[in-house]
């Protein structure tokens, strides 16, 4: 990483792949351009996935290896946050809540700041440099096991794993929209569709491997290095799949208009970021189609609990079996996206994901209780939730003119990141204040008033 140039210009060598080719999923995996940023896509969302997993396997084996001791700091910052500290889970949970904080921060402040620079910068060498530094960054985190000084009854350790983490997260913001800006220089129009089915279909797949396989992964590399006389070996996945994901970019072979040098301030392209809000309604409308989802899809996170709460046989510890299957739906729905969604409207087909989602949170909340009801409305929703992302974000992508699409994206991930965030408080107050269904009607009216905005009745 010490030879790299972010201001230089990328090389001028022309694109692979045949758009002429077939639609769908087989025409956009042809592109070769398009595959080797979906491959390093892959890498890099798993190994977003297993930090949080790795981070928690280091609380409970390093920070809470035993009975929780009697610790006033901690026992204060639960109070505040109205958790108890009695048993050895609730200590993981209140940890990993810092590691979450620490995480969500930088997602919800410096994205739209992280987006102008994408555009500055060359899109490809800022995705490379992203991944190359984060496998950079974890390689360090061997070290924080090292006995040190305490804080707050902790090791120093834990508090350098929550500054790593927020580093981790920031070089993660400048990614984010240089890679969805990257999608339509490598995309021909006719196959952007199809392109983001892919991506939010494997986005679940990452997130379903990652968390459900993520600690067994770890576990087992752990105990082969251990075999062989070496501690540690649970630290190398991570900077491998960052790793990966930075070989497969950087063998992009990618146009970009040169760059003259931006006298601009900073802040005055994110206003020009919030001016292509202003004047596209086409982009605005898709914008507000994915915050709405991304806060529905919050919520839902909270009201899972009380969902699975119902089911004899499931609990609400097992909430994550709801959530899992509604990621198996978003999955499903955007393969079918892929494959026949270029044969319908944007419009029509945001409309019908809006409607499957309004009737989907009515029927939970008159069907709850029935465990095989409720996972397959489960999956129906995540299959409205792809009817909708997949769309919205393709109709982003090419409304949005070249040199303003890093702002945008950034923009975007700011806004869903805060959609993602507050949902989570408010749903839970709406909940114990008014109970379950009332709260599963509010959504839908939600839902069902956007499904209306856009009047599939009439011809597109």
């Amino acid at each position: 990483m010490s030879g790299l140039n972010l201001n230089s210009p990328e090389p001028a060598i022309a694109t692979g792949g045949n758009p002429e080719g077939a639609i769908g999923l087989h025409g956009v995996i042809q592109l070769d351009g398009f595959r080797r940023l979906w491959i390093g896509q892959i890498f890099s969302q798993l190994a977003d996935k297993f930090y949080i997993v790795l981070m928690v396997y280091l609380i409970a084996q390093y920070w809470v290896s035993g009975t929780p001791q009697s610790n006033d700091a901690l026992a204060g910052v639960a109070a505040v946050i109205r958790m108890d500290l009695e048993t050895r889970a609730q200590m993981i949970t209140l940890l990993a809540t810092g590691i979450y904080v620490a995480n969500t921060i930088p997602a919800m402040v410096l994205g739209t700041l992280a987006g102008v620079w994408a555009d500055r910068w060359p899109k490809r060498r800022v995705m490379v440099a992203s991944n190359g530094l984060r496998a950079l960054l974890l390689l360090f985190a061997p070290l924080c096991l090292l006995p040190g000084p305490y804080l707050m009854g902790l090791s120093w350790g834990y508090w350098a794993l929550l500054l790593m983490t927020f580093l981790e997260s920031i070089l993660t913001q400048f990614f984010a929209p240089a890679e969805q800006a990257t999608i339509p220089l490598l995309v021909p129009k006719k196959h952007l569709l199809a392109a983001n089915s892919l991506y939010q279909a494997t986005s679940m797949g990452a997130t379903i491997v990652g968390f459900a396989l993520g600690d067994p992964i770890l576990r087992l590399l752990s105990r082969i290095f251990q075999n062989v006389g070496i501690s540690g070996g649970e630290f190398l996945l991570l900077p491998l799949c960052y790793s990966f994901a930075a070989i497969s970019i950087s063998t992009i072979k990618l146009i970009e208009r040169p760059r003259s040098p931006r006298k601009t301030k900073v802040l005055d392209e994110v206003g020009e970021g919030i001016q292509i809000l202003k004047d596209k309604r086409t982009v605005r409308s898709a914008m507000v189609h994915l915050v709405l989802l991304y806060s529905l899809l919050a919520a839902l996170y909270v009201l899972a609990i009380s969902l699975a709460s119902l089911i004899p046989g499931l609990g609400p510890t097992q909430f994550g079996t709801l959530l899992a299957i509604s990621g198996i739906g978003i999955a499903f729905g955007a393969l079918v996206v892929a494959q026949i969604g270029h044969g319908f409207s944007r419009r029509r087909l945001s409309a019908t994901g809006l409607g499957t989602i309004t009737c989907s949170l009515v029927l939970l909340g008159h069907l709850k209780g029935s465990l095989s009801l409720t996972l397959l409305l489960c999956g129906v929703l995540g299959i409205g939730a792809a009817f909708v992302a997949i769309p919205a974000q393709t109709t982003i992508q090419e409304d949005t003119p070249e040199t303003k699409r890093g702002k945008v994206f950034g923009l975007q991930n700011n806004l869903v990141n805060i959609a993602l965030s507050l949902p989570l408080v408010l749903a839970g107050a709406l909940v114990s204040k008014y109970g379950l269904v009332p709260v599963l009607w509010l959504l839908a009216s939600l839902a069902l008033i956007a499904a209306l905005f856009e009047r599939p009745w009439e011809r597109c």
